[in-house]
């Protein structure tokens, strides 16, 4: 397994009436993060909050290309960007112990942080396909070019880790500046990550190694 620090890009916030950063998502222009009543979408250029959305928003986040799904409370819930309005609602794997969530390969993949798992979902049913073990507390989940990522944050230390998706078998780890804590990771697509602060009500953004 390769080991390295992460190189930290650039910080956002912390934000106007946001007390804590937990899951986030990319639509391709705006990074959305969930800070507990509201979704809050970030221009992610400019820093600033751009859009909210009154919605329960307690954990990870994702977007399907059209809809965005937001873990709230022990519900997986689908949600129209556009108007906000939430139009369908599925269990959550853990049962309230969910952390991160990504969306690939037309699937949900879940974190269960205390469980220490990945659980891969049916999005119209929050049918477990199958389930991946780590070793750490999992908070944030994402996928970029068929690399499946996870977020640690565990005994007050965060990393970011590439994982094989059949063993769950680590293959990279970046190791995280101290108090620079994971609540939730998406990829930018390209280069980079972002990672939500917890209760520093903080996004940052990671140089994604290649």
């Amino acid at each position: 397994m390769k080991t390295k620090t992460a190189q930290l890009i650039r910080e956002y916030g912390p934000f106007p009436g946001v007390d804590k950063v937990a899951g986030v998502t990319f639509d391709g222009k705006q990074v959305w993060l969930a800070s507990g009543d509201h979704l809050r979408a970030l221009d992610p250029d400019s820093g600033e909050i751009v859009r909210s959305i009154d919605v329960m928003a307690h954990a990870g986040t994702a977007f399907d290309g059209t809809h965005l799904f937001q873990i709230a409370e022990d519900r997986i819930q689908k949600v129209d960007p556009k108007t906000g309005e939430v139009l369908a609602s599925i269990p959550a794997p853990g049962n309230g112990g969910d952390s991160g969530m990504a969306w690939a390969e037309g699937t949900l993949w879940v974190g269960e942080y205390r469980n220490r798992k990945i659980h891969q979902v049916d999005p119209e049913t929050g049918a477990v396909l199958r389930s991946i073990d780590s070793n750490r507390f999992v908070t944030g989940v994402t996928w970029v070019d068929g690399e499946l990522w996870h977020a640690t944050w565990e005994d007050d230390v965060s990393e970011l880790r590439h994982v094989d998706p059949r063993s769950g078998e680590v293959l990279e780890s970046l190791d995280m500046p101290t108090g620079a804590h994971v609540s939730g990771l998406e990829s930018d697509g390209k280069d980079g990550f972002f990672c939500g602060g917890g209760n520093s009500a903080v996004v940052r953004a990671v140089k994604r190694p290649r």
